[in-house]
């Protein structure tokens, strides 16, 4: 059956140019992107892989090559894409829901109906309560809950998720990866994760793309395929019998040493 692609990177080479001199980022990458799917990229340190997402979003123009979204050339920053920081980019003078609706604000698209999705959306995600609330009064884990929550209510038609959960301590990194997770699958969205964490990445992606040092460029591409009975939340395919394989081949692949 043919998937529609989402995102197509076509022989992408991006320079960066300083007063002195100029560093080759990524080097002949090309990768597609399928509707629906979530797609990891993991790769070392300074290999290009939050470069990618800018230049998926827009925020970026390639040197050379060419960034397509939905069939159309990427040459400014689009309103169909949402982006998840590192930080979750809450305003700690604005309510819990005040800082949900912010795109929606920037979008003109305020009204009775979005406010009340908002608020549905809070409340099914578990931040009912917390609805009057302010930022500082909320865990990091539920901080980042409310950055999802404000990205899905602009109805994106794909999520850039840069690290989202790496200011997080590890038990809470767990447990929210894997909340947004199932919320992602019960969505449909298409997303394109960029972590450090192999098994985070295994655990919550449809393929993972493995990215070389800089110049970046796609090493190989890996489908994910995890057997698991019953519950298939990401912390539960962890338990898969397949999960130790697919991390041992990424992390050859990756090709990290320490001097």
């Amino acid at each position: 059956m043919n998937r529609n692609i989402v995102v197509r990177l076509e022989d992408i080479n991006m320079v960066y140019h300083t007063m002195d001199n100029e560093t080759l980022a990524v080097k002949d990458l090309n990768l597609e992107i399928y509707d629906g799917e979530i797609i990891g990229i993991v790769g070392p340190s300074g290999c290009g892989k939050s470069t990618l997402l800018s230049l998926v979003s827009g925020l970026l123009k390639p040197t050379s090559g060419t960034v397509k979204v939905n069939g159309n050339i990427v040459e400014k920053p689009l309103k169909t894409i949402g982006y998840m920081f590192q930080n979750d980019q809450l305003f700690e003078w604005r309510s819990i829901l005040k800082n949900v609706i912010l795109g929606l604000e920037i979008q003109g698209k305020v009204s009775s109906e979005t406010i009340e999705e908002a608020k549905n959306l809070l409340i099914n995600y578990g931040l009912g309560e917390f609805i009057n609330s302010y930022p500082y009064q909320l865990s990091g884990g539920m901080r980042q809950r409310v950055a999802l929550i404000r990205t899905l209510l602009i109805k994106p038609d794909l999520l850039l998720l840069d690290e989202p959960f790496s200011a997080l301590d590890y038990q809470t990194r767990l447990a929210i990866s894997d909340e947004i997770g199932l919320i992602l699958r019960e969505h449909n969205k298409t997303a394109i994760l960029v972590t450090h964490d192999i098994a985070e990445a295994i655990s919550l992606c449809d393929r993972i793309a493995i990215m070389s040092k800089r110049p970046g460029t796609i090493k190989d591409i890996i489908t994910i395929k995890l057997t698991c009975e019953g519950n298939r939340s990401p912390i539960k395919l962890r338990e898969a019998p397949e999960f130790r394989h697919y991390f041992n081949k990424i992390w050859k692949e990756l090709d990290i040493h320490v001097d």
